[in-house]
C-alpha cells in the first residue's frame, strides 16, 4: 500500500500560470502594471488598486521566515512529524503559506527572518508544491 499523498490543488484558469511555473521549477507571481505592486495569491485583478491590467513574472525564489508553527499531530501526506507550517515573505513583498524543509523542525533552527529559498516537490506529472529551505550561507 502506498503512503497517502497530501491534498493537491486544482489549478484554475486564474492560477494555471502559477502551477505551470512550479512544475518548471520557477515561482511565478503577478504584478499590477498600473500601481506596480506584486501580489499573491493569483487573481485576475490587483488587490491594491483593482486594476485588471496585470502581468505574470518570475520571482527570485528568495524569502524570509515571517511566522511558523511546528505541527506535531500526524497528517498523512505531509511528511514525518513534526513539520513546520510557515508564512514566508517573498523578496518581492507578498507572503505565502508553505512548509520549511531541509532543516531541523525546532525553534532553535527556525529563526524568524532567516533567509530562505524555494524548492519544488513534485507530487505528480502536473503539480509540484513550492516549499522553502534555508538559504546557503
Amino acid at each position: 500500500m502506498t503512503a497517502p499523498q497530501r491534498p493537491l490543488p486544482k489549478p484554475t484558469p486564474e492560477t494555471q500560470h502559477f502551477w505551470d511555473g512550479c512544475k518548471e521549477g520557477v515561482l511565478r507571481l503577478q504584478r499590477c502594471t498600473t500601481c506596480k505592486d506584486p501580489y499573491f495569491p493569483p487573481r485576475p485583478f490587483c488587490p491594491h488598486c483593482a486594476s485588471r491590467d496585470v502581468e505574470v513574472f518570475d520571482a527570485s525564489g528568495r524569502a524570509t521566515l515571517y511566522s511558523y508553527i511546528i505541527n506535531h499531530r500526524p497528517r498523512p501526506g505531509f511528511g514525518p512529524e513534526p513539520y513546520a507550517i510557515a508564512v514566508v515573505t517573498l523578496e518581492e513583498g507578498p507572503r505565502l503559506m508553505t512548509n520549511i524543509v531541509d532543516c531541523p523542525q525546532t525553534p532553535e533552527a527556525l529563526v524568524l527572518d532567516m533567509p530562505l529559498v524555494v524548492t519544488f516537490e513534485p507530487q505528480n506529472d502536473e503539480i509540484a508544491i513550492p516549499l522553502f529551505k534555508p538559504a546557503e550561507a
